[in-house]
């Protein structure tokens, strides 16, 4: 693994000095734009609306739109001064309970790691947060963007968890058709609970896979494999068939039944 940032964890008076390694990996599947007639890769090219020529990046600002349709540039010499100090510390500013945090503000895992003469201290940490059972929350700055986040231990390791500041998260009642005021039916909520005891299993993340990636991967190597001018049968989805919309109590009893066979 590669690291991504460099710094250390500010304790109290104590400081560790760590490196971070992203804690997630993507398998995505790259796959180019080209044109389908004689697969010429696709060029993007930053282009003015008003009068339709190439725009250099030497010449490219960045503006804040006015009501008026007007701009305000907004320079280097702007950003750099209102960037929050580049810091290479994660600040532990607070212990508190990890059940006390919504899912909704977990966004993304770090590996943290310990330099090799900091092995003793960063143990230190990670039995305290143990035994105390909480968490650090932190702040830290990385490519020049201030970030929350809580130090937690899992497993022998101390992750570093992202989380999402408060104004970050949009209110539910945005959405303005949730439902507050609709009578559920005895028969229908207990034959959902039903279906919810029958697919309740313990959580194992190895069962999960990307079947999706999986089948674009045979796609692709049997098209690599194909004549010129041979057509190659692909596998056709069927659709799941849905019972009107109210009649709930047989799409919940229909459910059950594809449970159980």
């Amino acid at each position: 693994m590669k690291a991504i940032w460099k710094g250390s964890i500010s304790f109290g008076l104590v400081n560790i000095p760590i490196k971070l390694y992203s804690g997630t990996q993507t398998h995505n599947i790259n796959l180019d734009m080209i044109r389908q007639k004689d697969k010429c890769k696709i060029q993007y090219v930053r282009v003015c609306k008003k009068d339709g020529k190439e725009v250099s990046w030497e010449d490219i600002a960045k503006g804040y739109r006015k009501e008026n349709g007007d701009y305000i540039i907004i320079d280097k010499d702007d950003f750099n001064k209102i960037s929050p100090e580049k810091t290479q510390t994660i600040d532990i500013f607070e212990f508190i309970k990890e059940e006390e945090i919504p899912s909704k503000y977990l966004e993304k895992p770090y590996i943290v790691e310990p330099s090799k003469d900091a092995k003793k201290v960063y143990a230190l940490l990670r039995e305290a947060l143990k035994k105390s059972q909480k968490v650090g929350l932190c702040k830290f700055v990385m490519r020049t963007t201030q970030h929350l986040g809580i130090l937690k231990v899992e497993d022998d390791a101390i992750l570093l968890i992202q989380i999402r500041f408060n104004d970050e998260l949009r209110d539910p009642e945005e959405a303005t058709l949730i439902p507050t005021d609709i009578k559920i039916a005895k028969k229908e909520l207990d034959m959902a609970l039903t279906i919810i005891d029958q697919l309740t299993d313990s959580f194992d993340p190895s069962k999960y896979k990307d079947t999706y990636k999986d089948e674009l991967i045979k796609l692709i190597k049997k098209k690599g494999a194909a004549k010129p001018g041979e057509k190659v049968e692909t596998p056709t989805r069927s659709r799941k068939k849905t019972a009107a919309k109210d009649d709930l109590l047989e799409q919940l009893k229909a459910s059950l039944a594809a449970i159980k066979n």
